[in-house]
């Protein structure tokens, strides 16, 4: 197909850029540098290319317009490597490198060697009338001096072209880090089949529980980039909500039971590709992307595995396919907090396979939600527990299984299981930040508060973004009195129920009452729950409405006792609502009730001003005592 020099350059830069949404500025830049043109020459080349290709199988375009924005080229790229590929220029020496390659080892050919001209620069054509002719050794065996030049220009386009690779080799696409820091987004829905959405951001979770394991690799979770879902990617605005230096973006077609991936890894500071690949496979093979994948990433980034990081990265154990698609399902459901439905698709995998343990560590996570958010009682925390126990016997260092069955002892009482739980996982993945994070959750409860603080910030560390969302409030330099502290370790967000609370609930403490009563408020009208019905409760103390606030309060104790099941950190938030709106034997029977149920931070206790008008009480002095003697045979059994 004819097409001219600079329309061939921007199918070129495009299809080098597939996948990736690319500005017309950038395109400007590449194709036309230098120069000065309209925008209406790029919008005729875009016309004149699609013209060319046509449309793809069910009427896509080949080249995706993105209003406003720029353009993206669509179908999948497949680049074959080959020992002397380098920039398009270097094409002109590949008769000069057959050459070379075929004299023997003596340096001397008996078949004629000819070095073509350069090609025109403009037109990439070879005019056959300006090849230089054929040269032939004299009879005598002797090279003439003309040939030897020739010869000898040969030899030294090969050793420059071959230095050339080296270099760019080792110093351009293989620049290893110490330790990197990547963002696996989900893969983006070619055909927009709504019946196959699942597949972009589980199969993106998959990839990301496999790097899990990989200790000079930090991987943001799965809850920071489901967000991006069916966006088109500017890589470095992205990279830089993440904090990021490499991204894996990537789509998916299917075609019956034909499944293709196609891949990118990026580096974000560079804008420069670090590897690409295409997987095409059947569609009950879906299990071996994640492997395929996570192996490439590690290839490209030339991470070093430890012997057992090697290990956990080998292929999972098979699972029967309608299992997997089940699970993947699942989990697609888990991430939009449909838990319910969730639960029906992880139940009808395990129900198909039983020995697939991530299926029962999801299945596990999703009871839990279901039992906090979706009223589920504390039937559903039994399952948790049952699922997660079963998941560790089927994989005993399972990650995910390790830190949600901590989280669920956590929270239902048992806080010195959930340390050794994690601390054991600690040891195999030390740069894990989740495992910091809920390890500095689970002293938090127990009032180790130094100890706390330095596994969170630990965990922020390695990656800033960990527990995005409704995990991420350090709560223990509230517990600390360290309020404006507390209060800059917030996300900066105005549309979370759960981090607005706080941050009216650090204002509370601070006395700012106006702003706090402002945040409460804005709390509640965003989304009643527990915490901002306790928010809203400290509101109406600010305003002086103290039986509007109580009445909030019993009502949500209420809720709390019918469902058998309740965070105690929150319980122990009812007590002190109740004991700053004057109810003291409902602040007293919530404190106990607290207690009993885990959550025993004596020092804050000993030190929280809100307990203020319960703090004279006899039974005030008699619940410290039964939380000190707690507090203090944990510290002697795990410090």
């Amino acid at each position: 197909m004819s097409l001219t020099p600079r329309t061939f350059d921007l199918l070129v830069f495009l299809v080098e850029h597939s996948g990736r949404l690319v500005s017309k500025d950038q395109i400007f830049d590449a194709v036309w540098h230098g120069s000065f043109v309209e925008e209406a020459n790029l919008t005729v080349s875009i016309a004149s290319l699609r013209k060319t290709l046509g449309e793809r199988p069910g009427g896509l375009q080949y080249i995706e317009t993105i209003p406003k924005k720029g353009y993206r080229f669509t179908a999948s790229v497949r680049e074959i490597p080959s020992r002397y590929a380098v920039a398009r220029q270097s094409d002109k020496n590949k008769d000069v490198i057959a050459a070379a390659e075929a004299l023997p080892p003596n340096g001397v050919s008996n078949a004629a060697v000819m070095v073509p001209n350069l090609p025109d620069q403009e037109t990439g054509c070879l005019e056959s009338s300006d090849a230089i002719p054929s040269v032939t050794p004299r009879e005598n065996g002797r090279l003439s001096r003309r040939a030897l030049l020739s010869l000898l220009l040969a030899i030294c386009a090969v050793a420059i072209l071959g230095s050339y690779l080296y270099v760019r080799k080792h110093t351009v696409a293989r620049t290893p880090l110490a330790l990197r820091s990547l963002a696996v987004l989900p893969f983006q829905n070619l055909r927009r089949d709504p019946k196959e959405d699942f597949l972009g951001f589980s199969l993106a979770d998959a990839i990301i529980t496999k790097l899990g394991y990989v200790s000079s690799l930090t991987v943001r979770p799965s809850a920071a980039v489901q967000k991006y879902r069916d966006q088109v990617i500017d890589i470095p605005r992205v990279a830089s909500e993440l904090n990021v230096d490499t991204l894996l973006t990537g789509n998916f077609i299917r075609d019956g039971d034909d499944l293709r991936i196609t891949y990118q890894l990026v580096d974000a500071k560079t804008d420069k590709m670090i590897d690409r690949g295409m997987v095409d496979l059947k569609y009950d093979k879906l299990l071996t992307v994640q492997d395929n994948v996570a192996q490439q990433i590690i290839k490209g980034l030339e991470l070093n595995l430890s012997s057992s990081e090697a290990e956990r990265l080998r292929p999972d154990t098979p699972i029967n396919p309608s299992a997997y698609e089940f699970y993947l399902r699942g989990i697609d459901l888990y991430a939009r907090h449909d838990f319910p439905l969730a639960i029906k698709m992880l139940e009808r995998s395990v129900a198909i396979d039983p020995n697939y343990a991530l299926t029962w560590a999801y299945l596990g996570a999703s009871y839990t939600s279901d039992a906090a958010f979706e009223f589920g009682g504390r039937e559903q925390y039994q399952k948790a527990q049952a699922a997660y126990e079963h998941a560790l016997k089927l994989q005993p260092a399972q990650l995910e299984a390790s830190i949600f069955l901590a989280n669920l002892l956590i929270d239902t009482g048992k806080v010195e299981q959930a340390v050794p739980v994690l601390r054991d996982a600690l040891q195999t993945n030390p740069n894990y930040a989740a495992v910091h994070w809920e390890l500095g959750y689970a002293y938090r409860f127990a009032g180790m508060l130094q100890e706390s603080v330095a596994e969170c910030e630990r965990a922020r560390q390695i990656d800033p973004l960990v527990r995005r969302g409704n995990g991420a409030v350090l709560n223990t330099y509230l517990y600390l009195g360290e309020y404006d502290k507390f209060l800059q370790s917030l996300p900066e967000v105005s549309d979370s129920a759960f981090i607005v609370f706080y941050r009216g609930f650090g204002e509370f403490y601070q006395k700012n009452w106006e702003q706090s009563a402002k945040d409460l408020d804005r709390a509640y009208e965003l989304d009643s729950t527990l915490y901002t019905q306790i928010g809203k409760a400290l509101s109406d103390s600010i305003a002086h409405k103290n039986s509007e606030g109580l009445g909030i309060l019993r009502q949500a104790e209420e809720k709390i006792q019918r469902r058998g099941v309740g965070d105690p950190e929150a319980s122990y938030k009812i007590a002190q609502a109740y004991a700053v709106l004057g109810d003291k034997e409902s602040a007293l029977r919530m404190l106990r009730y607290s207690t009993d149920n885990g959550f025993f931070s004596y020092p804050y206790f000993q030190t929280d001003p809100l307990l203020g008008s319960i703090r004279d009480e006899p039974q005030f002095g008699q619940l410290m005592n039964s939380a000190r003697t707690r507090y203090e045979a944990f510290r002697r059994a795990f410090f």
